[in-house]
């Protein structure tokens, strides 16, 4: 006979059986990462920090951040040629891996909605353990006996999906000798979720290397047809997991490698543009009066789409405008989020401390840094947190859904757009900010409902 999950949560003896069962179910499904103490040795590996059980998430509202995502993927391009005002080369490739981060948002009236976080267009993770940690989830479930709740933890592969993206890319670029170059850190606790991806490339017999920016600078190379060579390996993609904070770029070399890959005919993913399409400024310029239109003037179902899932969006630049945008701010620090124009989590800017940051800057051109967006208000979920090393307690948590998209455009023509999978990551509520490599998020399923 199966119980009821508030049951389950309560029941100490019961978890702690669970809690080696899961560790242990991870292990098996390769839900992995590298320690902190040897991140760049295989020869010392625990599991990925997760719940120990799936998180409920509306069932309407998740098709709902599914059905869009292919038409965020086709925003993401346009933004790119609009960023660029360029002319599209009839033979130029471009590739897009993104993914569109969500919370859920409950109003005063007890309604309950999907809102944006931000879209991820650079160095977008977790597509690889994310394809690994349902089948955990459904037999931690069995053994909680709740066998009746594996049914709502669906299949997920996103890095699947991400392989055919970079496939159809490759295999335009027309050369089965070059490489997909996977750009990466020097720090590679997360090296399995990049492992899950390249294998799906290997499975195609499509080469992969991994390189640093230091090997780029001491080996890269442009010939006379600007063909990138790394190691004397012609690249046919440059797939960055790495070039999306400040201080990737350790020296002037680090950004000489970038504009180098910029100049080259490897498709870039992303290029810069595409890269810049996802800051937090141009998602808020897009929530304006009118603006998707422009994007889409003949879908007005499209930007309808699109236009839900957007929370309330602020511009700091001087004037009048963002005047009223600091006074709002500083009138009601508790309703708002500062968020400054930061890849990598744990950047933003919550309560008393926005108005600390806006009182300095409220007359300084610094401001226009940053943007301020509606606080979403989630609902709080009971659950476990397994953390190598921490111990096991009952944590009040909040969830992010992130979709993955896949896009490749050859000239004019989308050829390839695709929403290729989901993830969801949970932290404690007391915690304000920062995702799973952060050290605060952990990885998660949806439990329809």
């Amino acid at each position: 006979m199966s119980v009821k999950r508030e049951d389950v949560l309560k029941d100490e003896n019961l978890i702690t059986n669970i809690e080696e069962v899961a560790k242990d179910t991870a292990l098996l499904h390769g839900v992995l990462m590298r320690t902190k103490e040897t991140p760049n040795s295989p020869e010392v590996a625990s599991y990925a920090p997760f719940t120990l059980f799936p998180t409920p998430v509306p069932t309407v509202l998740f098709h709902q951040a599914l059905a869009v995502q292919t038409h965020f993927n086709r925003l993401v391009d346009r933004e790119k040629i609009a960023l660029l005002q360029a002319h599209i080369f009839p033979k130029s490739i471009v590739l897009g891996l993104n993914r569109s981060d969500y919370m859920l948002d409950h109003s005063p009236d007890g309604g309950t909605s999907l809102k944006q976080i931000e879209i991820n267009t650079i160095a977008a993770s977790f597509g690889g353990l994310a394809s690994r940690t349902p089948d955990v989830h459904r037999h931690i479930l069995k053994v909680a006996n709740l066998p009746e709740e594996c049914n709502n933890v669906l299949d997920n592969n996103p890095a699947a999906g991400l392989a055919r993206g970079l496939a159809k890319a490759w295999e335009l670029y027309g050369s089965e000798r070059a490489v997909v170059m996977f750009l990466v850190e020097d720090v590679q606790r997360n090296i399995y979720d990049h492992r899950y991806v390249e294998n799906e490339l290997w499975k195609r017999n499509i080469p992969v290397i991994r390189r640093q920016f230091e090997d780029v600078c001491r080996t890269g190379s442009l010939d006379e047809s600007k063909r990138l060579f790394v190691d004397g390996r012609e690249v046919a993609i440059v797939y960055f997991r790495n070039g999306y904070m400040p201080q990737n770029y350790t020296s002037e070399k680090s950004w000489e490698a970038r504009l180098m890959m910029e100049r080259s005919l490897a498709v870039k993913c992303p290029d810069i543009s595409t890269h810049l399409s996802g800051t937090k400024k141009v998602q808020q310029e897009l929530a304006r009066r009118g603006v998707l239109e422009r994007f889409f003037p003949d879908e007005p179902e499209t930007v309808a789409q699109i236009r839900a899932t957007f929370a309330g969006l602020y511009t700091l630049d001087m004037g009048e405008e963002g005047d009223k945008t600091v006074a709002m701010a500083l009138a009601n620090p508790d309703r708002y989020v500062l968020k400054p124009q930061r890849e990598g989590g744990g950047n933003n800017i919550y309560g008393s401390e926005i108005c600390e940051v806006l009182e300095n800057l409220k007359n300084s051109t610094e401001r226009t840094a940053y943007i301020l967006m509606d606080k979403i208000q989630p609902v709080p979920v009971q659950n476990y947190l397994l953390r190598s090393g921490a111990p096991l307690r009952l944590n009040s948590c909040l969830s992010e859904l992130g979709v993955f998209g896949a896009y490749v455009r050859k000239g004019k023509d989308m050829v390839f757009n695709e929403c290729v999978g989901h993830l969801l990551r949970t932290k404690s509520s007391e915690h304000a900010d920062g995702g799973v490599a952060a050290g605060v998020a952990v990885l998660d399923n949806p439990l329809l409902v």
